[in-house]
């Protein structure tokens, strides 16, 4: 079993592993709050949402799997390493488990205050189905011969997949209505720290066991860091350089502001009610 060779790096490590948490974790708020001052979801691109909630739940699946599960734990170590520790911390499956509820709750929100005219486009549903259906036959594959940390490694591929793809909706929206309003800024300066400090909790764990096993073992948190932190800046620089200040109009009544998901196709221009 690996253990740590400093205690300084140990505790180095925790502190930034749970200031990951905190601020990931905290970064959900300003939107929900946002939303319910507002009593409305219009800014908000729904895509965004559904997307992220299939992304944390598979994150968490991964992170619940590998952190608990013993045999899961022996497959890592026959491939990387008798003497690699798991690259898995506490706070990872708390804050998926936190982000969960939290993704899920602004769901809620969305089908519960001001709309407008903003759906759900087919495609994001149809990127949801062809995940879960993917996760569901590569379920069966990994039975026959218990390969569960190959298992896990697709809902880890998943994670990353739609970590990548839903901010595009939202930069993108953003960039149609030349405005942020109604887009939490808060939520996306918390989502940098979060992704920095995680990227250094990885630095630090890799530093003490001499080795970068930590990266390449769970590449899915270092790509999770690197995606997060590259859109958070697009964010960052549209809310306070390209549109600062710029609001897309007082808040309309239902059905009177046309701002469509992002993410639809031309051969189907209508989309889904939430």
């Amino acid at each position: 079993m690996a253990s740590w060779n400093s205690t300084s790096l140990e505790i180095v490590y925790q502190v930034f592993g749970w200031t990951a948490f905190v601020s990931w974790s905290i970064s959900f708020y300003p939107q929900v709050i946002l939303n319910f001052r507002r009593k409305s979801v219009v800014g908000l691109n729904f895509d965004f949402v559904v997307l992220n909630l299939t992304k944390h739940s598979s994150y968490l699946i991964y992170n619940a799997v590998l952190y608990f599960s013993s045999a899961v734990q022996r497959q890592y170590r026959e491939k990387y390493g008798i003497g690699q520790m798991i690259p898995v911390a506490a706070n990872d499956v708390a804050f998926s488990i936190h982000a969960v509820i939290l993704t899920a709750f602004t769901l809620f929100q969305i089908a519960i205050y001001e709309r407008g005219t903003q759906k759900v486009s087919k495609i994001s549903i149809g990127i949801v189905c062809a995940a879960w259906l993917s996760a569901a036959v590569c379920v069966i594959i990994a039975l026959p011969n218990h390969s569960w940390l190959w298992l896990i490694s697709v809902f880890n591929t998943i994670q990353v997949v739609m970590t990548v793809i839903k901010y595009v909706p939202q930069a993108f929206m953003n960039f149609r209505r030349k405005s942020t309003d109604g887009f939490s800024i808060g939520n996306i300066l918390l989502d940098l720290c979060g992704g920095v400090a995680n990227y250094a909790q990885m630095t630090v764990q890799s530093i003490d066991q001499d080795s970068w096993v930590n990266f390449y073992g769970n590449i899915g948190k270092l790509l999770l860091s690197l995606v997060s932190v590259f859109f958070d800046l697009i964010f960052i620089c549209q809310h306070y350089l390209l549109y600062p200040g710029k609001k897309a109009g007082k808040c309309p009544k239902l059905g009177e502001e046309s701002t469509e998901p992002l993410i639809k196709s031309s051969d189907h221009p209508e989309s889904e009610n939430v």
